[in-house]
């Protein structure tokens, strides 16, 4: 029988923790892909966030390490600062950790133009602790800490990190794709690939935004998060490149 799929050697055996529906798995698989694809296994440093993905250090099969809530940018930074020609570095972030505690973080690692890459996972709410209201949640979307819905008047409005760090001249190349069908997750692994790319030229600071489900905390089931993505989420966080110096824009 002829093999026409398998795991990436970019991943670990382990079985994952994520819900029924998530689509930080598929996430993983693309990073792990490239990884692979790029053959920087070897070379690759990632940084583990805390949320969701705090313990993506079982799952990538590089070298990992932990940060505190937030600091993944920083801990990269010494990482790659110290080890400027030998690793590719990576952090992996929710929207909670990197824009809401870890947004100081974040932004200066984009404006010191840090040669460091940020998959940035955007699933609207803050999963791992209990679905509260995350710095991306949609105007009107409920969760637990706004049971009636975001509140421009009370909580502002959402964040749009891309469009913010694609303003800081550090930045190299900015990217927001999603995974809400087959077309979409091909061009998130080519924007991926794109990110770990640039920072090898030594171009500077890269981040891809990946908005991604939550269907536990949203309170729907599998089929309908990825149907909510492209229906409430992309108008509000339209995909696209952002920035791209090689590129010219």
């Amino acid at each position: 029988m002829e093999l026409v799929f398998e795991r990436t050697n970019g991943l670990t055996e382990k079985p994952t923790h994520y819900c029924p529906g998530c689509t930080h798995g598929i996430i993983h698989r693309l990073v792990g892909e490239v990884l692979e694809e790029m053959d920087i296994i070897e070379d690759t440093v990632g940084v583990a966030s805390v949320g969701c993905s705090v313990l993506a250090y079982d799952y990538f099969n590089c070298d990992m390490t932990q940060a505190a809530h937030g600091r993944a940018p920083a801990v990269a930074t010494g990482i790659k600062r110290v080890l400027p020609k030998d690793r590719i570095v990576f952090t992996y972030q929710g929207d909670g950790d990197l824009a809401s505690i870890g947004m100081a973080e974040i932004v200066h690692a984009a404006a010191r133009g840090e040669n460091i890459t940020v998959i940035f996972v955007n699933n609207a709410i803050y999963g791992m602790t209990g679905g509260q209201m995350a710095p991306t949640s949609l105007v009107g979307q409920k969760t637990a800490t706004s049971p009636f819905g975001r509140d421009i008047a009370l909580q502002g409005s959402p964040i749009r990190v891309s469009e913010l760090l694609a303003t800081l001249d550090g930045a190299s190349y900015i990217e927001r794709v999603s995974t809400h069908d087959v077309a979409s997750i091909i061009k998130a692994k080519k924007a991926i690939r794109k990110a770990f790319e640039t920072q090898k030229n030594g171009l500077g600071f890269s981040m891809v935004e990946v908005l991604s489900t939550c269907p536990t905390n949203w309170g729907i089931d599998p089929k309908e998060s990825l149907d909510w993505v492209k229906e409430k989420m992309i108008p509000e966080y339209p995909l696209g490149v952002y920035k791209d110096v090689k590129g010219g824009k």
